[in-house]
């Protein structure tokens, strides 16, 4: 093999400078010889090849990697499915329903005694406080009553005048009835006393009428209340002129309290036709109880009855008054306050009911969500009836046993599975539901 020239061999060197060669005995400088130097090309040009090898086996690894990423990344990628929404479901139930009507009244003091004086002075003093509880024959009020004293001492002194004419009389009549028999009187003078002794009586009887009258208005000075109740605010001070046109104030008996309702024609025939039914059953009220609901929504704790119904229906409202009478032990009621009744006019018997919560009002039309046995929701277009309480009669739509979304409505579409849970309230063993405070027909 010749010699290469040093230039030659230092470019081989260059090349080849990062790949390890063994070779025995070493690989020298550029000033080699020739035989080291052709040594040293054929090992580099092995080394070359191996390397070759190396690259393309490193190549298709590399390659499977990244196709078994991007496979293991798709897979990574693909959507899981979405969990079934919860909602809580019902039982379309079978039962009778008590229908309940509702009216508004105002409540009216059992008695309610407007009190005036009976004569005409001033006010002398208010001997209650107002607003207080107070006892028949209480006194209520003092008018001034020296002009009335004074009046009962005149027509006092006037009956005893006339006390002594008519003694003057029967003086005269007993005088001349034996002086006529004898003559030594005639008769007329006789009859004139006669005469004169009846006018005395009839003078003596008016007189004792007039002291009789000034005892009264004595009396009325002092104004009592005429049964036990409430006084109300008076409404004049003391000073007032007052006669019998003025008000002093109002005393009413609110215990028990009187109900005035005005309902219409239609509403008093279901309740007159209820108030039969209970006489046929051998039920003592002639009336369903009365349910009061105050101001505030609670309902009053003491029921009540009818007690008197209007005479005749108005012709300008088309309603009839009816009365009901409340127990009032704890003086919660006042007269004039607001008043909601409500009394049960109808039964509906095997009504269809769903909670109030599932009906689900949509352009105009009631729907319920129903959740069959595969858990799949429908909707279904339902005719509503009447309401009760917390609850809606379906006349048309579903089928006593079926389930319905009472939570969880704005979740559910048409062909969606879901998961239901029960409603606590129908879970065997639960407590019902406390009656509704109101309901209405």
């Amino acid at each position: 093999m010749e010699s290469q020239r040093p230039s030659d061999l230092a470019r081989t060197r260059a090349q080849s400078v990062r790949v390890p060669v063994t070779v025995p005995g070493g690989i020298g400088s550029a000033a080699s010889d020739g035989a080291r130097a052709g040594v040293f090309v054929k090992a580099f040009d092995g080394t070359k090849s191996r390397r070759r090898g190396n690259i393309s086996a490193a190549f298709s690894a590399f390659v499977a990697l990244v196709l078994l990423s991007a496979a293991a990344c798709d897979k990574s990628e693909a959507p899981a499915a979405a969990p079934k929404p919860e909602v809580v479901v019902a039982d379309v139930v079978s039962k009778d329903v008590e229908l309940y009507t509702e009216w508004v009244g105002s409540t009216v003091g059992m008695i309610d005694a407007k009190i005036r004086p009976k004569i005409q002075g001033y006010l002398l003093s208010q001997e209650y406080v107002d607003g207080a509880d107070v006892k028949g024959g209480e006194l209520l009020f003092r008018v001034d009553p020296r002009q009335f004293k004074a009046a009962l001492d005149a027509a006092t002194g006037q009956l005893d005048v006339e006390k002594a004419i008519l003694g003057k009389a029967d003086i005269d009549v007993r005088r001349y009835t034996p002086l006529a028999e004898k003559g030594a009187v005639s008769q007329q003078e006789l009859d004139n006393a006669i005469q004169a002794q009846a006018a005395g009586r009839a003078s003596v009887a008016a007189a004792q009428a007039n002291v009789e009258q000034a005892r009264l208005n004595l009396q009325w000075t002092q104004i009592h209340s005429p049964l036990d109740g409430i006084a109300g605010i008076a409404t004049v001070q003391v000073g007032d002129l007052v006669n019998s046109l003025t008000e002093l104030t109002t005393v009413s008996q609110v215990d028990p309290i009187k109900v005035s309702i005005p309902i219409s024609e239609i509403d008093y025939l279901a309740f007159a036709r209820r108030r039969d039914e209970r006489t046929a059953s051998g039920k003592s009220e002639t009336a369903p109880p009365l349910e009061l609901i105050l101001a505030d929504g609670s309902t009053y704790p003491h029921p009540g009855h009818v007690t008197v119904t209007g005479r005749a229906v108005s012709a300008t409202t088309g309603t009839i008054i009816v009365q009901g009478v409340f127990p009032n032990p704890e003086r919660l009621l006042r007269p004039g306050q607001f008043a909601k009744v409500r009394a049960m006019t109808s039964l509906r018997k095997d009504a269809l009911v769903v909670p109030q919560r599932a009906i689900k009002q949509t352009q105009g039309m009631n729907q319920v969500a129903v959740v069959g046995k595969d858990d799949k929701v429908s909707l279904v277009v339902v005719e509503l009836g009447p309401r009760s309480g917390e609850e809606w009669i379906i006349e048309k739509g579903v089928t006593a046993g079926q389930k319905v979304i009472i939570e969880g409505l704005q979740k559910a579409r048409a062909g969606m599975t879901v998961t239901p849970k029960s409603s606590p309230a129908s879970k065997p063993g639960s407590k019902p539901s406390p009656k509704p405070t109101a309901a209405g027909a």
